[in-house]
């Protein structure tokens, strides 16, 4: 039931972050957001650590930790928040959702036919969204988006293989740590961390992905990456772009159209097709029952 909890929490908190980031970014930088996020969000997850009294981490776990921190969320997060001063928060989250074929490559799984078909129907997906041949969708957002998809399967990955016990809020905040240096280094030699005055919508976004972007859906992320399969724990990118496009439609008036209406269902439908198996299914079933 625990597993359950922390996947419903990654799937609507970070289906919301999007949102969060394109407030954000309208007077911070991508890098200065991201900076000023994650030395809060460790300050915060080390600070529960302690309170909790959780053993600190090894010095075997310690470069793999700082390494998945600089992968997933130096990496990942901060070009996610690069792509959206390209693309809207929809979009951004629709294409995010080609994680779990990230997973699945490496992973390592063994790619059968039913895994070459899903990956062909999210490349179609990816196609029709963008529509490169009109241009409608800046190609450099995608390009971004692309490359943090594979950072985000890369780290996730390194992460459940190499990085063994630990506290779970002090690992989380040992990774936003190293994340946190990274993102100061890249902050300051690319234009400091602000382009525009603060206003009070732009420091609530950043508080709310301090608290529940980094600290609450990290942390869930981080545990169901540990309990459950690469497989069925990457589905929670499913429902990310759901929560994101409604956000964003609701709020910020972004554009959606059909054609990105169905370059999302397709994306979706090929990320399906790899990840989603019935004796998966099967298992969920029986763990909610």
């Amino acid at each position: 039931m625990l597993a359950w909890i922390a996947y419903a929490t990654v799937a609507l908190v970070w289906g919301s972050t999007y949102f969060a980031i394109a407030l954000g970014i309208e007077a911070f930088t991508p890098y200065g957001l991201m900076a000023l996020r994650f030395t809060l969000g460790a300050i915060l997850a080390l600070a529960i650590g302690r309170m909790m009294g959780e053993a600190l981490p090894t010095r075997q776990n310690l470069p793999h930790l700082a390494l998945v921190g600089a992968f997933l969320l130096a990496g990942a997060n901060s070009l996610v928040a690069v792509s959206e001063t390209f693309l809207s928060s929809g979009v951004a989250a629709i294409l995010s959702a080609l994680v779990p074929l990230g997973l699945a490559l490496w992973g390592q799984e063994r790619l059968t036919a039913r895994t070459w078909l899903g990956l062909l129907m999210g490349l179609s997906g990816v196609a029709i969204l963008t529509n490169p041949l009109q241009g409608t969708v800046d190609l450099r957002g995608v390009g971004i988006l692309l490359v943090a998809v594979n950072l985000w399967a890369y780290g996730t990955i390194h992460g459940k293989r190499h990085v063994q016990g630990g506290g779970l809020m002090t690992n989380v905040g040992v990774e936003m740590l190293s994340a946190a240096a990274l993102c100061h280094l890249i902050a300051l030699s690319t234009g400091g961390y602000t382009h525009a005055p603060l206003s009070m919508r732009a420091v609530s976004a950043l508080l709310y992905l301090v608290v529940f972007g980094s600290v609450v859906g990290y942390t869930a992320y981080i545990y169901i990456a540990k309990v459950w399969s690469p497989a069925k724990m990457g589905t929670y990118a499913y429902l990310n772009p759901v929560v994101a496009v409604i956000l964003g439609g609701l709020f910020l008036r972004e554009p959606f159209n059909a054609r990105m209406a169905l370059g999302m269902i397709v994306i979706l439908t090929g990320v399906a097709v790899v990840q989603l198996k019935f004796k998966d299914v099967e298992m969920a079933v029986e763990d909610i029952a």
